[in-house]
């Protein structure tokens, strides 16, 4: 009898550990079918996969519709194909407003591996792939959030937290009405293990869900008026402070009125890329008095101030410092984290300048320490920049 009841017990402990691996299996399968790949944060700013129209086509189904060397050549050069008349290409060219795709320098295997990543896309179990491209780089020495928070998803994935949370808690409960109450496994380092392990996986995820809240890297909402900072301030040169010119002077850089837009759009109707349709909107709101209802893109928590007058004016900072290259973007996305850490190693790391300032000359043992040699320069940091109160009062 009591062999009976050891020999059950035994294959009641080899359960759990096989439980554990088709659990960690599982997840890993589902992470490696529905991993991104780097090529599809450049596809992504302008088509979706089975959520309609963006700017461009949705992809769903898009290797159905089209024959594989046609979407090789058309990835690659779009524009190409539309001007040596090829008839597919100039009717997707024509039926979404006429607006051309970039060109792609990509591999036949980076294509491939994009095209397999739409064609087996699930929305409840995608994995964002770190972004490759020199506008989305993640500053050096940025706070230790971002990367826990990248090994936290390429471990768990975003769609599978909530279920590894679950299956973890009912673990814990489990080992611990069995250590105290029905005492089916003997072998107490067994609920041990199981606790251990489930309070550092559920304690890791809250901790590193918590650090990053409020944070929206890689954001670039959908806007009512499809504006292009690459025609704007790229092509024609606009400087950032014509729109926003708030920055100099308030805590905002401030979003333009439409009586900004119409200073030139009272004679410039006709867009290169969009035609008529969306300069039409900015001249509807301004004839109806209707404001334009442009969605920010750059957002802080509450409890954090941030003046842009004291980062232009005082700290000499340049636009793309903090927002990137703006005029190589047609839609604006959010480059940086935003994050603290990644505002105290900028205040660590960047020289104020300041004997040519006029706001820091009351920092007069600052200026004789440098006269003297003491002191080859002042970082933000030695001026404050890092005091907790700075930005949280």
């Amino acid at each position: 009898m009591n062999n009976n009841i050891y020999q059950k017990m035994r294959k009641r402990i080899v359960i759990i550990p096989v439980l554990f691996l088709s659990f960690y299996f599982l997840l890993q399968s589902t992470q490696a079918q529905n991993t991104a790949p780097p090529e599809w944060a450049v596809c992504g700013a302008c088509h979706t996969i089975g959520k309609g129209k963006v700017i461009g086509p949705d992809l769903k189904g898009v290797a159905e519709r089209h024959e594989e060397a046609w979407l090789y050549s058309f990835i690659r050069a779009s524009q190409t194909m539309v001007q040596n008349g090829d008839e597919a290409a100039v009717k997707v060219f024509e039926e979404y407003g006429k607006i051309p795709m970039p060109d792609n320098d990509f591999t036949d295997e980076q294509i491939a591996a994009l095209l397999a990543y739409i064609e087996n896309y699930e929305e409840s179990a995608v994995v964002a792939a770190p972004e490759e491209s020199a506008a989305t780089q993640v500053a050096v020495g940025e706070s230790e959030t971002e990367s826990a928070l990248q090994i936290h998803e390429k471990k768990y994935g975003p769609g599978n937290t909530q279920a590894v949370v679950i299956v973890f808690v009912i673990l814990f409960l489990v080992a611990i009405i069995d250590l105290i109450f029905t005492r089916i496994i003997s072998a107490r380092f067994i609920h041990i293990i199981i606790i251990l392990v489930s309070l550092f996986v559920v304690g890791e995820i809250m901790y590193v869900e918590a650090k990053a809240l409020g944070r929206q890297e890689g954001y670039s909402p959908d806007q009512p008026i499809w504006f292009s900072h690459k025609v704007h301030a790229g092509q024609n040169k606009i400087d950032c402070l014509y729109c926003h010119s708030t920055a100099t002077e308030s805590k905002s850089a401030g979003i333009p009125g439409t009586d900004v837009c119409m200073n030139c759009h009272n004679v410039v109707k006709n867009g290169t890329q969009t035609g008529t349709e969306e300069i039409a909107k900015a001249i509807e709101s301004w004839t109806s008095g209707k404001p334009i209802e442009w969605v920010r893109v750059h957002n802080l928590p509450d409890h954090v101030f941030f003046s842009h007058a004291q980062h232009v004016n005082a700290g000499k900072r340049e636009c793309e410092e903090c927002h990137g290259p703006v005029e190589e973007m047609d839609r604006i996305v959010q480059v940086e984290s935003l994050g603290m850490g990644w505002c105290i190693h900028c205040h660590r790391t960047t020289t104020v300048q300041f004997m040519e300032n006029g706001f820091y000359e009351e920092y007069i043992r600052y200026h004789e320490e440098i006269k003297s040699g003491e002191r080859y320069r002042v970082t933000v940091e030695d001026i404050g920049g890092n005091n907790c109160q700075t930005c949280h009062y």
